[in-house]
């Protein structure tokens, strides 16, 4: 039986995305700018072209871990994600109270990050067109928060259409680049592996572990319609097929499109560039080109930074809904039946945000998120299903349980390689988190202050 508060929240949200709505939003969340500033990152980290194994290896732990989310999201399609598998799996009445408050908590930080890496990206890539100053990329970076706010604030249908729009556009380039990349490919360059390039070294792992994160950064946004699963028309079949369908096209895409740019330009070139697919497009088609497709990358980057503050802007309304976080969170606009005051927090947060390095950003975003959120939502889904009965029409992963081990060995690697700085942050993050979820726990006699 449903949840009376799930009841509520049904009856105030509209199931208006389709399913290739809710892959438009995965697929604008996932194809950002991201790929388009981070090869040379991801080249730099391993020191030559073997920086795909990276990029192979994300592409594993996203199937991995999207099955995991496949499965939570059709078991409980709610928009909120996160903070309604943690609360179930843990217990409603037990630790699932403090697992759901750090994932809030987290996500209070996490989705503003989010948001931001992708506008500061924007930024940095607009300078292809006029030299610009730190200062003003953070103007333009915190301005295209601005206007995603007020893009967002209209119902989920508009949304759902806008969506799709923008994904045929960014599709589009990143099939330019692919068959640019196919015309003008040399396998001399894109296969010029530096001496003891495989050599299982310290730095080799460091390194490895170091473009791992950066694929999962770029590969990252698959669980968005997760978020707002409860505005997704036939949730408990759709949920999984956007997540799933989502990370196969982006996955292609993300390979084909890093082979091309090596097959092109030298890596020793292109770890250094600034804006490496301008400059990949100029060598195979002149500048003229790569102006025209640094302007659909601004266009994918700018529709991945909207379908983010969408899928994030509905976090703290669910638990608002749910009687655990500020009532005025919970509003609802009474015509366009979308949360007003989450989705202002988000927007305006994300502004304060622009103010750091994308670098900082992406290692901070994964660290964060894989302390706090994902590595116990690997735990969960298990613990789901050794309580719950078989319940007809709900995704369940294949070979259960090797996709939820394998990623979370895929996540534990990530912290392992880390930088100490982010690590560090991310569990001052989580001990406040816990502090002040005592705090609130021992006010309102919750576990594990709860009376018997």
């Amino acid at each position: 039986m449903a949840h009376p508060v799930e009841q509520e929240r049904a009856e105030h949200l509209d199931r208006g995305m389709s399913l290739w709505g809710a892959v438009s939003t995965n697929l604008l969340n996932m194809v950002g700018v991201g790929p388009f500033l981070t090869i040379p990152l991801a080249l730099a980290a391993m020191g030559g072209p073997q920086a795909m194994l990276g990029w192979l290896l994300g592409a594993v732990l996203a199937l991995c871990d999207g099955m995991v989310w496949a499965e939570l999201g059709s078991r409980m399609p709610n928009s909120g994600g996160s903070y309604h598998y943690l609360l179930e799996a843990y217990g409603r009445n037990g630790a699932g109270r403090l697992f759901a408050f750090l994932f809030l908590w987290q996500a209070l930080l996490i989705g503003p990050i989010s948001i931001a890496s992708g506008a500061v990206g924007f930024a940095e890539y607009s300078a292809v067109f006029h030299p610009l100053t730190a200062v003003q990329m953070k103007l333009i970076a915190a301005v295209l928060c601005l206007v995603n706010l007020a893009v967002l604030y209209r119902s989920i249908q508009s949304i759902s259409t806008l969506s799709i729009v923008v994904m045929i556009a960014v599709l589009a380039t990143c099939v330019w680049i692919i068959f640019t990349g196919v015309a003008h490919f040399h396998s001399s360059l894109a296969f010029d592996l530096p001496p003891h390039a495989f050599q299982m070294s310290h730095s080799f792992w460091i390194g490895l572990g170091s473009s791992v994160l950066i694929a999962t950064y770029d590969y990252g946004g698959y669980n968005n319609v997760c978020l707002i699963g409860g505005e997704i028309k036939e949730p408990r079949r759709n949920v999984p097929r956007a997540v799933l369908l989502s990370i196969v096209i982006v996955a292609c895409l993300y390979l084909a499109m890093n082979l091309a740019v090596l097959g092109v330009l030298p890596w020793r070139e292109a770890q250094h560039s600034k804006a490496v697919v301008a400059d990949f497009m100029r060598a195979a088609q002149g500048p003229l080109a790569a102006k025209v497709i640094t302007i659909l990358i601004l266009v994918a980057s700018w529709g991945s930074t909207f379908a983010i503050l969408l899928g994030y802007s509905r976090v703290p309304y669910a638990a608002a809904a749910d009687g655990r976080f500020p009532k005025i969170f919970a509003r609802i606009h009474s015509t366009g039946h979308f949360p007003t005051v989450s989705l202002l927090y988000m927007g305006l947060a994300s502004v304060a945000m622009c103010i750091f390095s994308l670098a900082d950003l992406i290692s901070a975003l994964i660290i964060i998120q894989t302390l706090l959120q994902t590595i116990g939502q690997c735990i969960a889904v298990m613990l789901l299903r050794r309580r719950s009965t078989f319940v007809k029409g709900v995704f369940q992963m294949p070979l259960y349980p090797l996709p939820a081990l394998a990623a979370l060995v895929g996540w534990i690697f990530i912290i392992a390689t880390g930088e100490i700085k982010h690590i560090a942050a991310g569990l001052v993050l989580a001990v406040a988190g816990i502090g002040c979820y005592l705090i609130i726990a021992v006010r309102q006699r919750e576990w594990p202050f709860r009376q018997a």
